[in-house]
């Protein structure tokens, strides 16, 4: 056992000198971090086991007296920081770690990072950055689209997961916004050959609400909709990205080719999300709904969901 002594003695020596010079700066940027983290002689040849988040160091400098800087920078986007909604902030958190021995021990020392913003004017739901993003639509609509109250984009296989889309209203009258169409595919970009899988289609039906446990929520905005999905599997250890065809539309004028319709197990019938007294207009789910005049067509956007090639669903 004496052959371990030396060792122990060296990580108590290291984590003594860290405590005593964590000299830590921290400068929050518009969308990025630049951390400055002085440390002792002692330390510097360890410098590769500490971290931001997931992120080394971008840069080490030893000056002249021995001791080292350790800079960290990153945009917030990066080193899987967290992303919270509180009130009128917008919170980016982080931890600074020294790991002297790989995961999954734990961390010897956590110095906790935050960068806190005013949340803009615009209304944003209160989700985690996972999977989300914005589309342009015809007549100058702005639609987003995003997975809710999630804090990775790897959902287990089976757990239930809410899509939220919205379009902005800003000058227009009010506005309906409808998933006309939305599949799920193993390519972040439809191709001919793409594996696809319908969840929506016939004009806003949720298909997956009559073969598995699927739901519209209901809206607290007719500007917005939640669609309540159950993670799946499409293929073996794919990725799986979700695209949905998202239209505005005038909420005086719903007919089977404007509306959104999920089927009710309890009563064995489909119901309109917005009217449950004209769920007639979803009689066409198990048949083929026509489309109607595009009088009212306030724009469309087709969304590919998520953008930049992040999970949203994974076996």
């Amino acid at each position: 056992h004496s052959a371990m002594l030396p060792h122990l003695y060296l990580s108590l020596t290291v984590l003594a000198a860290l405590r005593l010079f964590a000299d830590i700066n921290v400068v929050c940027g518009k969308d990025s971090v630049r951390i400055s983290w002085r440390i002792s002689p002692q330390l510097v040849p360890y410098a590769a086991r500490l971290f931001l988040g997931s992120c080394m160091p971008s840069r080490l400098k030893v000056m002249p007296d021995g001791e080292g800087e350790a800079q960290f920078n990153y945009q917030l986007a990066d080193c899987k920081f967290k992303k919270l909604i509180k009130g009128k902030r917008i919170i980016y958190q982080n931890e600074l770690t020294y790991r002297p021995q790989a995961k999954p021990k734990p961390a010897a020392f956590v110095y906790p990072i935050e960068c806190i913003y005013k949340r803009p004017e615009v209304w944003v739901p209160q989700f985690m950055n996972p999977g989300s993003g914005v589309s342009d639509g015809r007549g100058g609509l702005v639609f987003h689209m995003a997975l809710l109250n999630a804090s990775t984009n790897v959902i287990p296989l089976g757990s239930f997961m809410p899509l939220w889309a919205a379009v902005d209203q800003k000058s227009h009258q009010p506005l309906l916004l409808l998933m006309e169409e939305c599949v799920a595919a193993t390519t972040p970009v439809l191709q001919p050959g793409s594996h696809v899988y319908p969840i929506i289609s016939n004009k806003g039906c949720l298909l997956e609400s009559k073969k598995a446990n699927a739901m519209f929520l209901p809206r607290y905005h007719s500007s917005a909709i939640i669609l309540y999905l159950q993670s799946f599997k499409l293929g073996l250890g794919e990725e799986i990205y979700i695209h949905c065809k998202l239209v505005a539309w005038d909420p005086e004028v719903l007919d089977e080719s404007k509306k959104a319709c999920h089927y009710v197990k309890e009563s064995g019938r489909w119901e309109l999300l917005d009217d449950p007294f004209q769920s007639n207009l979803c009689s066409c789910c198990d048949s083929t709904c026509t489309s109607r005049s595009k009088r009212g067509v306030e724009g469309v956007s087709i969304f590919g969901f998520p953008p930049e090639g992040l999970t949203d669903l994974r076996s």
